[in-house]
């Protein structure tokens, strides 16, 4: 059997892939990386296993010593390194060619043609009658992507008190979506939280230190005699978060977040 080498676009989607998969379930027998294999015409141990190469990669793994397949190629790093340069880019590109792929328009090829773009536009445009503009239908598309990409990264959790309701969990932003264009998708700007504690975040009452560790703002703990303050706040002062699979927060973010928005 001869093998194939893998070209740019699969590489692509693989990457897409492996942000929406917590680390822990990579494996032949999940129902994406199945499908996957299917649509690219591989096996699912081939996914699973590319997979892999892109956790040696990932230096969230690397810094609690998982290092992952030890065979990943020239072309998997330098896709791995221009997600990380322009998120917003190659997270929607990969997105159309998955879609395209689904829609049996999948080319095989290295480039990204107008073609393509014009497809999935006009896919999701048909949705919305027509009345959607571009910008929104690649933001929706990259928010959507985001949100999959932070909750599998904290494995469905939130990383303050562990709650794995779906519906209660936010893709947070550490330095809001407003104030870094650049950072907006970018994975190491994200926190999975619950909705109460995704709120008390963006108005400044608690924060995360270069330790990894929650704290609670002075206006909160002056309210120590309140049950509720206490049990959704107060108990969680000084505890470490629970830190994701990959992606970890950037200490930038982190900083900003203390410097500009925390109410010490």
């Amino acid at each position: 059997m001869v093998r194939k080498n893998w070209t740019r676009k699969e590489l692509m989607i693989a990457f897409n892939l492996y942000c929406k998969i917590p680390f822990s379930k990579i494996n032949s027998h999940h129902k994406l990386v199945q499908e996957l294999a299917s649509l690219i015409d591989r096996t699912p141990s081939a996914v699973a296993w590319k997979l892999v190469n892109f956790a040696s990669l990932d230096p969230t793994l690397q810094a609690r010593n998982i290092k992952g397949a030890s065979h990943s190629s020239k072309l998997d790093k330098v896709i791995f390194d221009e997600f990380y340069q322009n998120w917003e880019k190659m997270i929607y590109e990969s997105e159309i060619i998955l879609q395209n792929l689904r829609n049996n328009a999948f080319d095989s090829d290295n480039t990204l043609n107008q073609a393509e773009v014009n497809e999935l536009d006009n896919f999701v445009y048909s949705e919305k009658k027509g009345l959607t503009v571009e910008r929104t239908i690649k933001a929706r598309i990259n928010q959507n992507f985001f949100r999959e990409m932070i909750l599998s990264s904290y494995e469905n959790k939130c990383c303050f008190t562990g709650i794995e309701i779906d519906t209660l969990l936010i893709a947070s932003h550490i330095v809001p979506w407003a104030k870094d264009e650049k950072n907006r998708l970018n994975p190491e700007n994200g926190l999975c939280l619950n909705c109460l504690h995704d709120k008390a975040f963006d108005k400044g009452l608690i924060t995360i230190d270069f330790n990894y560790t929650i704290k609670v703002s002075k206006y909160l703990q002056e309210l120590e005699k309140n049950p509720s303050i206490q049990k959704f706040f107060l108990e969680y002062d000084k505890k470490p978060m629970i830190l994701p699979n990959r992606f970890l927060p950037n200490k930038d973010f982190l900083d900003y977040h203390h410097q500009h928005i925390f109410k010490g």
